[in-house]
């Protein structure tokens, strides 16, 4: 009854994975970064995701374990000529990065994941490396920071754009005490929002990717991570490397 139990309570947080993120909504929307609850000297957590068609699994190599579909990236990429390069780059994890935020105006909400790729991440650097702007997640006199997104459909390339601005005036991430110190301690745990998948059941997914007629159950994807400009579509369906030549390089691989 315990085991069954501890099953029912990890659905039901399953449900409620979508109220741990934040997703910046067109226009400007202004959020603070709190300290990690795990790591105060450093709020940013990397994982390493695939995107095979519209599924999304969290890599292995996010926690230092050996990942299928990159070695499968790795064996195709073996040849070292360019069209072996990319025919293995969609195999290859995509980083993304979380940083832990509230949102201005939702307080009430607590304390929320932000997804971005490496030019929000490349931004963010910047403004912590400067001396003159501070430690900008300091929680007494750090910065807010204006997040402005344009949508796919009115961007000037062929993508959604996210910019960052940090504020000039440094606040506190707030006045009212025991809610600062709320933000501190009650977080979302990426561990439990994130299932690392196994070894097979990733094996499992490239199989049932690259040949979709098979009849084995796919395993189950990890929650998706938001989107931004370095991160491809959750509807768009990856371009795959001739069939003949991969399902070849795939069982000399794993057989």
């Amino acid at each position: 009854m315990n085991a069954l139990k501890a099953k029912l309570n990890k659905m039901n947080k399953t449900g409620t994975n979508t109220e741990s993120f934040w997703k910046p909504t067109e226009g400007k929307t202004t959020v603070r970064i709190v300290p990690l609850k795990d790591n105060p000297s450093n709020p940013f957590i990397e994982l390493y995701f695939h995107y095979l068609g519209n599924k999304t699994y969290l890599s292995p190599i996010s926690n230092g374990n050996r990942d299928p579909i990159a070695e499968f990236a790795d064996e195709i990429a073996s040849g070292g000529t360019k069209e072996d390069y990319a025919q293995a780059r969609p195999f290859r994890p995509k980083p993304r990065t979380l940083v832990p935020v509230i949102v201005r105006g939702e307080e009430d909400k607590g304390v929320r994941f932000w997804s971005f790729g490496k030019t929000v991440f490349k931004q963010l650097l910047e403004f912590i490396s400067d001396e003159e702007i501070g430690d900008i997640t300091d929680i007494k006199n750090g910065r807010d920071l204006v997040v402005t997104y344009v949508p796919q459909e009115k961007s000037d390339t062929s993508f959604a754009k996210t910019t960052v601005m940090y504020k000039p005036s440094q606040t506190p991430l707030s006045t009212d005490v025991a809610l600062a110190k709320k933000f501190l301690s009650e977080q979302p745990n990426v561990n439990e929002i994130y299932t690392e998948p196994t070894y097979a059941e990733l094996k499992l997914a490239l199989e049932k990717y690259l040949d979709p007629d098979a009849t084995s159950a796919s395993p189950k994807a990890s929650a998706s991570a938001s989107e931004d400009e370095d991160t491809p579509s959750a509807t768009a369906t990856t371009k795959k490397p001739n069939k003949s030549e991969v399902m070849d390089q795939f069982d000399e691989l794993f057989d």
